[in-house]
């Protein structure tokens, strides 16, 4: 159903992994989505990855949507500022803002404490992945408090629950993924006098294009990966999230998550979405209540 025709979206950062299934499935609602990144078919990012913003854009548009490729450097507040100028010049308006930039996995150094930590890495990891969203809202969100009813999605790893918590194992990587989840409910406090609504998301083990790539399976085979990591079989796919956001925008009461931290599972259970293959994960539960108690891996009940 094309309950966000209409619509004009912005995912920021939708290369590959969740920013990509959440591009997909704001076009399968069809809405028009800009995606951004730094990977074209004609440049690489430092990922020298292959996923391309094309080929995500080209998805968008197969699904039911209109994708829109444009190349940008989110640390480049210039380039920010020109892709903004260009939403409004050939649309007008700007109803969602997906703020999925990321770009640390290469960085992060895990279980070293900041002393043993590379400075350089963890400092560009900050980079990516908190001056980049900053950068990224001071631009859009401009844009999008002109019409009342915009949302806003900070992607992030993990809800403020489990994160207050859990420490994620890195100085940098656990200041990144609470900080965006702060982010998210500051500028819910000044969307709202706007009647725009900010909250943050997180997916649950997700089987992007990474991840697989790391178990050296593919999507049609995932299964094969929980002989090395058997809780794995709590995994979900990025368009789960997709379906997450897809969902929360068509809300017209979406304002009573503001502020908030979201995962995609939890919304699957208030708006009764599935994964692509039937299944409902509910990662976090699982994660606390059979992987952390040191239970045997088994997702039934969870998915």
């Amino acid at each position: 159903m094309a309950v966000l025709s209409g619509k004009i979206a912005l995912v920021a950062g939708g290369t590959r992994g969740a920013g990509r299934g959440i591009a997909v499935e704001l076009g399968a609602a069809g809405a028009t989505v800009y995606v951004t990144g730094r990977t074209t078919r004609a440049q690489q990012s430092e990922y020298v990855r292959p996923e391309t913003i094309e080929e995500t854009a080209e998805m968008v548009t197969a699904a039911g949507g209109e994708g829109i490729a444009v190349r940008v450097d989110h640390t480049v507040p210039a380039e920010v500022e020109m892709l903004v100028e260009r939403i409004r010049r050939e649309q007008g308006w700007l109803d969602i803002l997906v703020n999925d930039i990321w770009g640390g996995e290469h960085l992060t150094e895990w279980n070293k404490p900041v002393w043993e930590h590379s400075l350089d890495k963890g400092l560009h990891m900050l980079r990516l992945a908190i001056d980049t969203h900053l950068i990224t809202a001071h631009f859009a969100l401009a844009l999008m408090i002109e019409r009342p009813g915009g949302v806003l999605v900070e992607l992030t790893d993990g809800t403020a629950e489990y994160n207050a918590t859990h420490y994620r194992l890195c100085p940098y990587y656990d200041l990144v993924k609470t900080g965006v989840i702060r982010m998210a409910w500051a500028h819910a406090k000044d969307l709202a006098p706007h009647g725009a609504t900010a909250v943050a998301l997180t997916p649950g083990w997700m089987r992007s294009e990474m991840m697989l790539d790391i178990f050296s399976v593919t999507e049609e085979n995932w299964r094969d990966a929980t002989s090395v990591q058997p809780h794995f079989v709590i995994s979900e796919t990025p368009r789960f999230t997709g379906r997450a956001v897809a969902a929360l925008a068509a809300d017209p009461e979406r304002a009573r998550w503001n502020g908030q931290s979201l995962s995609s599972g939890g919304l699957a259970k208030v708006y009764g979405f599935d994964d692509l293959d039937g299944s409902r994960p509910d990662c976090w539960r699982y994660m606390e209540e059979v992987m952390e108690a040191g239970k045997p891996a088994d997702a039934t009940g969870y998915r």
